[in-house]
Order: structure tokens, then sequence, then C-alpha cells
């Protein structure tokens, strides 16, 4: 199978310089690598001319292209005839040597899969279940034979009744998924979720789909959108021994008050591309569980050092809430 790397990028040209250097290092290269940018300086033209790659090809965008959803149509439309399998990266991953062979061999050998994701190594918290060891069923959870730590705002929904009761990357009929991923045994999982930092799909899907306008500049949540609505063509499934590393770079993200707005706004349209009508209860659990994380968000101001960033954030998402009730996001 021939595929194509997207990369679209703002402001990173460091950490993108890395990541190309990890592609030149994989057992399988890109018949093509396509740098779409967005950046207003030309830092990321400077240092890949500086570097050369082999088959990259470098696009730079103005305002009308600008944000992630349309640099991602954009490098599309850019993708070569011949091309099988297109291939999403995050500007600010470091990927593991046999990261293409694993996605294109699960395509490969699975005909009825459209979409593929991998694991972030560095975020993968699952640990082997130690014997004669009871783990708090509110505090840690089981797969198989593994066990992961819940985080604060998952412990707090276990004990309430707000948790999830499907697996992770499943959206439930409330939405507010589990997010702790899977343990690194080498298996597929099929999910509805695929995360942008490591998402690949079939061509063919582009002829039926693209990136939602709705979803414009930093575009939180668009990766969801678009996985699920490419569930109507195939399945979706996290391979993981597809691996590699995500940092999260600072650099090129909204302020945390625009953040905290989109994760309740991005996060209710996400929702209803799921479940377009939900019933009265998933309305409650959805609402009830938007307003425990706010909650818990508000606590960071006393619990960490990043005060501000927490108070801002919780200023978004408090006025995020009450623009879905008066103003809910338009589905396009």
């Amino acid at each position: 199978m021939r595929f194509s790397l997207v990369i679209c990028t703002y402001m990173r040209p460091q950490p993108l310089l890395k990541l190309l250097k990890s592609v030149t290092t994989q057992t399988l290269y890109p018949d093509e690598i396509l740098i779409i940018d967005g950046s207003t300086n030309n830092d990321t033209k400077t240092i890949l001319e500086e570097n050369p790659f082999k088959n990259l090809k470098y696009f730079k965008v103005d305002d009308s292209q600008r944000g992630l959803t349309k640099q991602r149509n954009f490098g599309v439309n850019q993708v070569g005839n011949t091309i099988d399998v297109v291939c999403f990266l995050d500007d600010d991953t470091v990927l593991e040597p046999d990261y293409f062979k694993e996605v294109l061999n699960t395509f490969l050998n699975n005909p009825e899969i459209i979409g593929v994701g991998g694991v972030a190594v560095n975020e993968n918290n699952w640990k082997v279940k130690q014997p004669n060891v009871t783990y708090n069923k509110f505090r840690y959870y089981q797969f198989d034979n593994y066990v992961v730590k819940e985080g604060l705002r998952n412990v707090v929904r276990n004990y309430v009744g707000l948790q999830s009761p499907l697996l992770p990357g499943i959206l439930p009929e409330f939405s507010h998924g589990r997010t702790c991923g899977y343990p690194l045994t080498g298996q597929l999982h099929e999910v509805d979720l695929l995360i942008g930092m490591s998402m690949s799909f079939r061509k063919s899907l582009f002829k039926h789909i693209s990136f939602s306008k709705y979803f414009e500049g930093y575009g939180l949540y668009e990766d969801a959108d678009f996985s699920l609505r490419a569930l109507k063509y195939g399945k979706n499934c996290i391979n993981t021994a597809a691996r590699l590393a995500h940092y999260h770079d600072a650099s090129g993200r909204p302020n945390q008050y625009k953040y905290g707005k989109m994760v309740v706004r991005n996060g209710w349209y996400v929702w209803r591309v799921k479940n377009p009508n939900p019933t009265i209860k998933a309305r409650f659990k959805f609402h009830s569980t938007s307003f425990l994380l706010t909650l818990i968000r508000m606590t960071n101001v006393i619990t960490t050092n990043e005060r501000q960033k927490a108070l801002t954030e919780s200023l978004g998402r408090v006025v995020g809430w009450f623009s879905i009730i008066f103003n809910p996001p338009k589905q396009i």
C-alpha cells in the first residue's frame, strides 16, 4: 500500500524537525510527506530548507486556509492519486521505528477497517495486575490482566455514578467516555474515537467526508467529530503496536479561556454528532458531568501552582456551558 503523511503545523519548527527525523528511521517510509504550514513567520520553511527530507512537499497557507481543520482539508487535496492511506500526525510527536509498518499492516489485514490510531507510550499508564493485590474499583480501572490508576475526575465520576459503562474510546449515550486508552499488548481494539495526534484513514474515505468547517482555529475535538462520521464507512481501531511519543508542545495553543470554552461547546457538538436526539437521562448526565468536571478544574486554583491557567480555563468552561443553553452550536 502506498501512503502519504500529512502534518499540519503552526509555529513549531523544532518539534516538527524532531518528528521528521523519527520518520527517517521508519521500517516503512512514506511515499509522500506533506507539510501544511500555517505559521505567521518563515521559521518552519527555513528549517526544512536547511534539513531536506525525501519525498517532502512544503505548503505555506494564508489566513484563509489557516487552522487545523482547514489545513487538514488542504493537505488531503494535495495527496497523490496513487495513494491508498493518508496518515495524520501532530507536529509534536516522535515515532517508534515500526509505527507505519503497524498501521499499514492493520489496513492490509482488516479490509473492514477505515481508520487506525496509534498509542502515545509516554502517556500510557497501564500496569500488569499484581497477584494478591485488591484494587479499589473506584480508584482503579481494570481491563484483562491490566490496571490503570484513575485520575481525580474519574474517581469522582465513579463515586457519583457518572462514569461511562463502555470501554475506552467508545462514546456512551451521554458522551464523556473513558480516555485512558489500552495497555501496550500489541492488540487491536475497536473504538469510536481516534485521536488527532495519531490517526490514519483509507484515502477512499475522503470521497465521502472531509474535516468539519465547524471547527475553526485550534479545532479542539475535530478528530472526534471526523472519526465518528467515518464509522458510516467502516470500523475504527486502535493498534497498540503502533507507538509514538506525544510531547504536547505549548506553542501554537489557544489561551486557557478559549480552550475551556471549546471543551464544553465542542464537546456538546461531538456529543450530538453521535447522538443527535439524546434521551432526557442522557441530557441530564451530559450536563451533570460537564458541571462536575468544571468544579474539579476550579479546585486546581488551590491545588496547583498554575492558578491563573486553572481559573481562566474554568471561567471559559462556565461561559461555554451557558452558551450552549442559550446559543447551542449549529451542526454543519
